[in-house]
């Protein structure tokens, strides 16, 4: 009995911190997603890694720490979405009026549709900065994400503009699972009349 014990203690393989670290910023992500900062547990996301709350709080000195490292891994993962994008681009096989841009806008939009935990964690992260180290952090990561594609891009101020306005018009139509924001589209339509079939205050007929 003692020899089956030991021989189970020397065959088991202890997983490094930085496997445990990355596990659970990957966990973290997906529950920090649906619950935000101050609604998710830790030891929910303690228990998808299989790892104790204490271990948790070994890697991460605080839940604020772990939701910011979740929330960094977020945008590095449209970052490298985007690096990616305009890695793929070839101006010589592209479709008319289509640049490096709407190639890594492309790239977005797929994200949107696939992985809709990197789509909501960005939108918990613009919630939390009421939180002034959270504010400072997301500020860093969005400025940082903004210089990356201007590096791969080398489109103008304006261009860029336009990109990361269309970036979060589309953050918003996916978190309400719909593909239009217009004002005339077919659904804001439907949802601005009132009960009874009558128009909302102020609607012209």
């Amino acid at each position: 009995m003692a020899t089956s014990t030991t021989q189970t203690k020397t065959t088991r393989q202890r997983v490094p911190a930085s496997e445990r670290r990355d596990a659970l910023i990957e966990a973290a992500v997906h529950e920090f997603a649906h619950g935000g900062l101050h609604g998710t547990p830790v030891d929910r996301i303690a228990r998808t890694v299989g790892v104790a709350q204490p271990y948790v709080f070994s890697l991460f000195g605080s839940k604020k720490e772990l939701f910011l490292a979740a929330v960094e891994r977020s945008f590095e993962h449209v970052a490298e979405l985007f690096t990616r994008g305009a890695e793929e681009f070839d101006p010589a096989l592209a479709l008319p009026d289509t640049d490096v841009l709407k190639a890594m806008g492309h790239a977005y939009v797929e994200m949107l549709t696939t992985n809709r935990d990197y789509l909501m964690i960005q939108h918990q992260a613009y919630a939390a900065c009421d939180d002034e180290a959270i504010r400072d952090h997301v500020r860093h990561c969005y400025a940082t994400l903004v210089a990356h594609v201007e590096r791969l891009s080398g489109a103008d101020q304006e261009a860029l503009d336009d990109f990361f306005r269309y970036g979060m018009w589309l953050n918003v139509a996916a978190a309400m699972g719909v593909e239009d924001l217009s004002v005339g589209c077919e659904w804001i339509r439907a949802e601005a009349v009132a009960p009874g079939g009558a128009p909302t205050p102020g609607e012209s007929d």
